[in-house]
């Protein structure tokens, strides 16, 4: 671990710094986030420092991301609190532009994954994918590292990512990370900080959802859609919860199943409150030959 922390918000300089890295024979690791940075995203910089000599992490609130009605304006943005978590990390360089640098007066450029980015989260929040892909491969470009860390909170998101790595020739290997839970069952969130007290328990019915579904699947060996009726007549069940989606889907195409497969992964969004939240849990099931 480094007691030094480096950061930078310019393009030029962050090149300059990755590039004095490389030359010294390091390979380099990147963590993109949007910052209010938890023990999830602490979680990643720690499997980047196992994988790589030299770790940045991007903070960049990507507006392109959020719909009209998001919360794009209140997103939490404690950048002090966030570079002294870096710090303590042991993170090399922390990459926080502007949205000027980012996204110059005529950028018009987006990247899109037809079909996979068009369901699920992409059906709830229309235009989001587009958002998230066109700045990952802009930070791609920018940061050009060998690694890239994710976590499998954001399954879907991911997926589009390692579909557009393939699709167009990226140099960099993905690793998506488990998921960070609470001791209770949450997943670690920055939307967290949203929820009251109150709220906060009642989201833990998304993960309690999931451990339905995965007993029904491994454990009952019920279909699919059992499993997929069991999460609905649960998370229906709790008051103050909006659902939006509950679904077991192929863990590769996100194709929602009718018949057990050997990888798949359960998916729920909710709201709680005006806080929306999401979660999922892969399983894997060993199918009689």
């Amino acid at each position: 671990m480094t007691d030094s922390l480096a950061t930078v918000q310019t393009i030029d300089d962050l090149r300059l710094a990755v590039r004095e890295a490389r030359l010294a024979g390091k390979k380099i690791g990147c963590v993109p986030t949007m910052g209010a940075l938890h023990d999830g995203h602490i979680s990643l910089v720690e499997a980047a420092r196992r994988e790589t000599d030299f770790v940045v992490v991007t903070i960049f609130v990507n507006p392109t991301q959020f719909g009209p009605n998001e919360d794009l304006a209140k997103y939490p943005r404690p950048l002090e609190a966030d570079l002294d978590k870096c710090r303590a990390a042991g993170v090399d360089l922390v990459f926080n532009p502007d949205v000027e640098s980012v996204y110059p007066s005529g950028d018009a450029t987006f990247v899109e994954v037809p079909g996979l980015s068009e369901v699920l989260e992409g059906a709830h929040r229309p235009g989001h994918f587009r958002g998230v892909t066109t700045i990952v491969l802009k930070l791609f470009n920018m940061v050009l590292p060998d690694v890239a860390f994710f976590g499998q909170k954001d399954y879907q998101q991911q997926l589009l990512i390692r579909h557009l790595v393939d699709d167009l020739n990226v140099a960099v290997e993905i690793r998506t990370c488990p998921t960070i839970r609470e001791p209770d069952g949450l997943a670690m969130s920055s939307r967290n900080a949203y929820l009251s007290p109150e709220e906060r328990q009642t989201a833990l019915a998304l993960s309690q959802a999931l451990k339905i579904a995965e007993q029904s699947l491994c454990d009952e060996r019920q279909s699919p859609v059992e499993a997929r009726v069991r999460m609905i007549e649960h998370l229906t069940s709790i008051p103050g919860l909006v659902l939006d989606y509950a679904t077991v889907a192929d863990a590769y195409s996100l194709k929602e199943l009718d018949e057990a497969s050997g990888e798949m992964v359960a998916l729920i969004a909710a709201r709680v409150g005006t806080t929306r939240l999401i979660d999922n849990l892969p399983i894997s099931l060993r199918l009689p030959v």
